[in-house]
């Protein structure tokens, strides 16, 4: 996730927010696509409904789903965001024909990157593995190999 401005405090009574630009511009926010904002260290999406200019680097925006005052207060204080996806479509290196382990286990190979905004997942026999670097052990190219400590169940 890239940082892409920080929420200052609310405005108003409706839910609309004053953000402060840290490495965007107003240009960089599409109504089409969703930011991002951390909870609880999750990444959780929200709509731009609005956006209005104010200077250069600030702007009153309203989030779709932020429709009072108490829900834009909650937001104070923490950082938009936008997918790394989006803004470097090289982080997420196509892994197909890879072997995928979960520890010492053979999962199977990697046929493909199925690009779910803000959860990338490798796909593995119809098996969606998410591809988070908090799962991941090792990754060799020498060998194609990636080795994941992936959650009970999951596969």
């Amino acid at each position: 996730m890239l940082s892409a401005a920080k929420i200052l405090k609310s405005n108003g009574t409706e839910g609309d927010i004053l953000i402060g630009f840290v490495n965007a511009d107003i240009e960089d926010f599409k109504t089409t696509e969703p930011v991002f904002v951390e909870f609880d260290g999750l990444p959780v999406p929200f709509f731009i409904d609005s956006i209005t200019p104010k200077g250069t680097s600030r702007a009153i925006v309203h989030l779709d789903g932020v429709d009072c005052l108490r829900d834009a207060e909650e937001l104070c204080g923490k950082f938009i965001c936008f997918d790394s996806a989006d803004d470097d479509s090289s982080e997420n290196e196509d892994f197909t024909g890879w072997t995928l382990y979960d520890r010492e286990r053979l999962v199977g190979i990697v046929d493909g990157l199925e690009d779910i905004p803000g959860n990338p997942c490798l796909s593995v026999a119809g098996v969606l593995v998410p591809l988070h670097e908090d799962l991941i052990l090792s990754a060799d190219p020498g060998t194609r190999t990636i080795i994941f400590d992936l959650p009970e169940g999951l596969v």
